[in-house]
């Protein structure tokens, strides 16, 4: 019996059309013998046409497209769902817009191999952050905010950039993190942490899209401390 270990990346995209071709070339390169899941919100920038047009030449590749804009939440509960209905072993998550560099992509399976949940960071030591300005102060600032409250010993807590091991995370269910955007992934850890599960934290390079607009709110932080009080409230009084 083979012990070669069945991989899943998974992005979501909306108008990543000057970016995708690149991601899905450059996970291909860097792991040969995964297979990638795409889901887009039909983006009405033919996000969707350029992902076609590779699956005639890549194999596993597949693409959902849904009907309209659910959310990053809903699209990575879909992904976890379908990682476990076709039987992976590890799943990845990560952003479309290049601000991930998929040469980390074998750190990460590295860690699988000892640990069930790897979180990349860009604030921890060996992690850099190439973006600039109020996003990074507002970044941050968040983060330190969220590691004092949540009692979670990360540096890290709203990146997309994880690794799962699915089968360890056998009672681990995604669709129990109510959270909804960005805070989602901060929700994440709050689920993992109650499962008793540990998390491996290993550094990352965050980058600035090169192309495309960012379809991050600057207010989506202030939601995400919003969603962390009723978390601390939640866990305080129940």
């Amino acid at each position: 019996m083979s012990n070669k270990k069945r991989i899943l990346v998974f992005t979501a995209c909306y108008n990543e059309k000057p970016n995708i071709e690149k991601l899905i070339l450059e996970i291909k390169k860097n792991l040969p013998d995964s297979f990638i899941l795409v889901v887009d919100d039909n983006s009405p920038d033919e996000t969707k046409e350029v992902v076609k047009n590779l699956q005639k030449k890549i194999s596993h590749i597949d693409l959902i497209v849904r009907d309209k804009k659910l959310g990053l939440d809903t699209a990575h509960k879909l992904a976890y769902d379908y990682a476990i209905k076709n039987d992976f072993d590890y799943l990845i998550t990560m952003d479309a817009d290049l601000s991930h560099d998929p040469i980390e992509l074998s750190n990460f399976i590295d860690h699988l191999n000892d640990h069930p949940f790897v979180l990349g960071s860009r604030y921890m030591p060996g992690g850099r952050c190439l973006m600039r300005g109020s996003r990074l102060i507002i970044s941050k600032l968040g983060n330190l905010v969220i590691r004092f409250f949540s009692g979670i010993n990360c540096k890290e807590f709203t990146t997309s950039y994880r690794g799962f091991d699915i089968k360890k995370l056998e009672n681990f269910n995604l669709n129990n993190v109510n959270d909804s955007g960005y805070s989602f992934f901060m929700g994440t850890l709050f689920e993992i942490k109650k499962k008793g599960f540990q998390i491996k934290e290993i550094p990352i390079t965050l980058y600035d899209r090169e192309q495309g607009a960012s379809k991050i709110p600057k207010i989506e932080i202030f939601r995400t401390l919003i969603n962390l009080i009723k978390h601390i409230i939640k866990n305080t009084f129940n």
